[in-house]
């Protein structure tokens, strides 16, 4: 699928470049950066509107706060595994690379393209309309925010990002570190208030906590699915292994800081809800966090809302940080127009592959219903990230005698598979319009492998409107192709 000069610098391009420095993506990411950009796109909007998620479809208090331990528990299993993989194979592009090494062509094609017509896009647009709906919210309680309002902030904020992400890598490594740690102190201000109330005795929200009439067993897995969706974002850090330094300690050091630590502050954090609110009221609340704060932290309930709203904005931002890179690589392996795999020769950011991702989102955002889009975009996302450690313990059997720096137990990569196996193959009972319609897009990108990457079957007239299109685009954007190997 090679659209573009593949040589990469023409026209204004290549003059823009001029007798710069070498063009490729530098190693920028130390340990601080990498913990920022896993505990800062892991905590986001999930832990302020999958609450409500994961009680609906647990049916009890004690039930959802098991639910939350245990999703912590596997995705850090499933963190610890992708570890494995990150030091193993030194490329960038996560899920990506990692099909592509262990299972082939196919499914690595599979998951670019459902990861960028779907998961990304909608994933993205969550957050969008969480950012949207914290930040509007606080002016029109107690009455319901406008939905094309809280649309439209949403969309701006995604517009900041995405000009962030284009403009420096610098830059956008340390609006993620000042991110998150405000995100930090967000979940903080909510779990102190919670925990002091609970020491004092207010625990009558908790007693029969496991009393339910409503839980059945197809409901189950949707309530991990919201709960996992709030832990998502452990993996990115290997969208951009190239860029990290010294990743053979950085990345499993910074994973396993960031997972222990996300995991407590979630439990902990939902104790503090349930401390202050009864379930009910959790349920009728569309912005937990505001209702919170407007029983616990009166005086300061105000801030709640614009802490919450940057948490989401951190969230959206390390997204766009990591994912251009799973479709940088892939251009570069010969799986999408060569046109993203290039670089701006200047800012040395990853500009085609980031604005590709914008209308989509705004689209998405535009249409989206929030838990319909968690439920959508889930099943693929846990599918191929079930399929990627299978690969790993494939590769393991058949290539014992490559070099792994860091190797999880087999009985927590062999747990972990199932458990994700197990939960998507439910998912498709329980839930089998959303799901189902992410497993036909997903399997929609068979023939598009077989039309352009396969055995290219397009007409001469298509590639050469597309070649030249890809050649205007390089131009109008002045961007070239990486000139250093970095894996």
């Amino acid at each position: 699928m090679q659209c573009s000069d593949a040589g990469g610098t023409s026209g204004a391009a290549g003059e823009a470049k001029g007798g710069s420095e070498t063009l490729y993506l530098r190693r920028s990411v130390n340990l601080l950066a990498a913990i920022s950009f896993i505990t800062g796109t892991v905590v986001g909007s999930g832990i302020f509107i999958a609450p409500k998620g994961v009680l609906m479809n647990s049916g009890s208090v004690g039930l959802s706060l098991l639910v939350w331990a245990l999703c912590g528990v596997l995705s850090t299993f499933g963190a610890l595994c992708y570890a494995e993989l990150g030091t193993t194979f030194k490329k960038s592009g996560g899920h990506y690379t990692y099909l592509l090494e262990t299972l082939g062509p196919l499914p690595a094609f599979l998951r670019l393209w459902v990861e960028f017509i779907l998961v990304r896009p909608a994933v993205a647009s969550v957050v969008c309309l969480a950012f949207g709906r914290y930040v509007v919210e606080a002016f029109f309680s107690p009455c319901p925010a406008p939905s094309v309002l809280v649309k439209l902030i949403g969309i701006l904020g995604l517009t900041l990002v995405v000009a962030v992400n284009c403009w420096s890598v610098t830059l956008a490594s340390r609006t993620q570190i000042t991110l998150t740690f405000i995100k930090m102190f967000a979940l903080v201000l909510i779990i102190v208030p919670g925990i002091w109330a609970l020491a004092r005795g207010q625990t009558e929200n908790f007693q029969n906590a496991f009393d339910s009439g409503t839980l059945t067993l197809n409901k189950l897995p949707l309530a991990f699915y919201s709960g996992l969706y709030a832990y998502s974002g452990w993996f990115y850090l290997n969208f951009i292994t190239e860029e990290v330094i010294d990743p053979n300690r950085n990345i499993p050091l910074s994973i396993i800081v960031s997972m222990v630590t996300v995991t407590v502050c979630y439990v902990m954090v939902n104790v503090s809800y349930y401390t202050v609110m009864t379930g009910e009221e959790l349920l009728v609340s569309d912005a937990v966090a505001v209702t919170f704060a407007g029983r616990a932290l009166q005086g300061i309930a105000s801030v709640i809302p614009v802490l919450v709203a940057l948490s989401c904005l951190g969230a959206l931002h390390g997204g766009f940080f990591v994912a251009p890179r799973m479709l940088f690589v892939g251009a570069r392996e010969g799986h999408w127009p060569a046109l993203f795999s290039m670089i701006h020769v200047r800012r040395h950011t990853p500009l085609p592959a980031v604005l590709l991702l914008y209308p989509l989102v705004v689209l998405m955002v535009a249409r989206g219903e929030l838990f319909q889009l968690v439920n959508f975009a889930s099943f693929s996302r846990w599918l191929f990230i079930a399929m990627a450690t299978l690969g790993m313990l494939i590769h393991r059997y058949r290539f014992p005698q490559i070099p792994r720096p860091f190797k999880v137990p087999q009985a927590i990569a062999v747990s972990f598979t199932v458990v994700c196996f197990f939960i998507v193959g439910l998912s498709l009972y329980s839930d089998p319009w959303n799901t189902g319609g992410s497993c036909a897009i997903t399997l929609s990108g068979v023939p598009v492998y077989y039309l352009t990457v396969h055995r290219p079957r397009l007409p001469p007239s298509w590639m050469t409107a597309i070649n030249f299109c890809s050649r205007q685009l390089q131009i109008l954007m002045e961007v070239a192709q990486q000139e250093v190997k970095t894996y």
